[in-house]
């Protein structure tokens, strides 16, 4: 093998590292101008807030279609790799709380997807068990840290509370009055154990 061979293998993983981190780049500006101005907005402003060419972008994405499914994976794993890293840093009550407003967040400000994917009903539905597959694992974590601590009740399933956040998000987007966060928070700061009262506790000791 030639000397310029051997220098190629080392150099292979570290440019796959700097294309990886450049398409995440291209993704997050394409998620925040889909939250500015939706999933129609022009191409040309995703590429300017990347700061790449048109050229950069259909390489990776050659649809919109294609774009918007890279976004909504892309969040999808973003919020998914949060909740290991909350649970390290946090409370479990409190882990799960900031989790399920990052949850909040990325189900509010996916604008448009549904219709831009509409013509696409497998897409559709491979992109539901991908966000189930992806998301529901971390909510179940954080549930049972926090049961196990007993912070919360030991009885909430996962899906449920996803579901109920989720219909407590619909149309949060087009109602300026509607906080959805703040319902959410309502609904998670529900979910703690109640204290044992004085009473409580003399019952308990037989007194």
């Amino acid at each position: 093998m030639s000397r310029s061979g051997e220098d190629a293998g080392p150099a292979a993983p570290a440019g796959r590292k700097d294309a990886r981190r450049n398409k995440e780049a291209l993704l997050d500006a394409a998620a925040a101008v889909f939250v500015a101005s939706g999933v129609d907005a022009p191409v040309r402003d995703i590429a300017a807030k990347a700061g790449v060419g048109l050229g950069t972008i259909y390489r990776h994405f050659p649809t919109r279609a294609d774009l918007v499914i890279g976004v909504y994976r892309h969040q999808v794993d973003a919020c998914a790799d949060a909740g290991p890293a909350l649970l390290a840093t946090n409370s479990p009550h409190t882990a799960l709380g900031k989790w399920i407003n990052l949850f909040v967040d990325f189900l509010v400000t996916k604008h448009g997807l549904a219709s831009a994917l509409q013509a696409d009903n497998a897409g559709s539905e491979a992109l539901h068990a991908y966000f189930l597959d992806r998301l529901l694992p971390v909510c179940t974590e954080l549930l049972e840290a926090a049961a196990v601590a007993g912070e919360i009740r030991p009885d909430i399933d996962a899906y449920q509370l996803m579901r109920g956040v989720g219909n407590l998000c619909i149309g949060a987007d087009s109602d300026p009055r509607y906080d959805a966060r703040r319902m959410t928070e309502l609904l998670i700061a529900g979910l703690r154990r109640p204290r044992p009262t004085h009473s409580d506790r003399a019952l308990g000791s037989g007194t």
